[in-house]
């Protein structure tokens, strides 16, 4: 049965600070976005995550939002949580430094973009685009100088728990530039932030 589309009339972005923790539960609901995962598959060892999969990724993830990290923005729309980017130094992401294909490709400090979710109800109109805007503003703020994403650039739709890194025509509409492509499907983009001269 096709998901019925719920037009946004406005749209704001919030850092997942500590008090906004039931909002990101609202976002991930039961299965935690995707199977499971509750934002934890870049951030540890593939057996761990499998052994901690569900209740034990989400206490994990808990336990890093309660921290007051800032893992990430929330996207609401009309007051309602229902999107979700992950944004953060890349050295918080021990998976990315164990993957062949997105290892760095120098030695620049980077803030990396691993997740995106939106409820599907909302999906298609352009909310994704604008929560990789949104995370940018939120590195700026924290002093990051380069946002970097690994989108995925399918040559055929795939269905959208297959695209959770994002998609490559989404990072390019917000900014991006392709730097390295070690996969046939998987640039790795940056965004270089520059200050404005007043």
């Amino acid at each position: 049965m096709p998901v019925q589309q719920i037009t946004v009339s406005k749209l704001t972005f919030l850092p997942a600070a500590a008090e906004r923790w039931p909002d990101l539960e609202s976002v991930f609901g039961e299965r935690g976005a995707c199977g499971g995962c509750w934002c934890m598959w870049w951030r540890i060892g593939r057996s761990k995550w499998n052994e901690q999969r569900g209740e034990g990724n989400k206490r994990a993830f808990k336990k890093i939002v309660k921290s007051g990290a800032l893992p990430g923005i929330i996207a609401y729309a009309d007051g309602k949580p229902v999107g979700w980017c992950a944004v953060q130094p890349r050295e918080e992401y021990s998976g990315l430094e164990r993957s062949r294909v997105l290892k760095p490709i120098d030695d620049k400090p980077v803030w990396s973009i691993t997740c995106q979710f939106i409820l599907a109800p909302y999906r298609r109109q352009g909310i994704s685009v604008k929560l990789l805007k949104a995370a940018i503003k939120h590195v700026k703020q924290q002093r990051g100088k380069i946002v970097e994403g690994y989108p995925t650039d399918p040559k055929d739709i795939q269905p959208a728990n297959w695209v959770w890194t994002g998609l490559a025509p989404a990072f390019l509409e917000a900014g991006f530039k392709e730097v390295a492509r070690r996969s046939p499907t998987r640039p790795i983009m940056r965004f270089t932030i520059t200050s404005r001269k007043r």
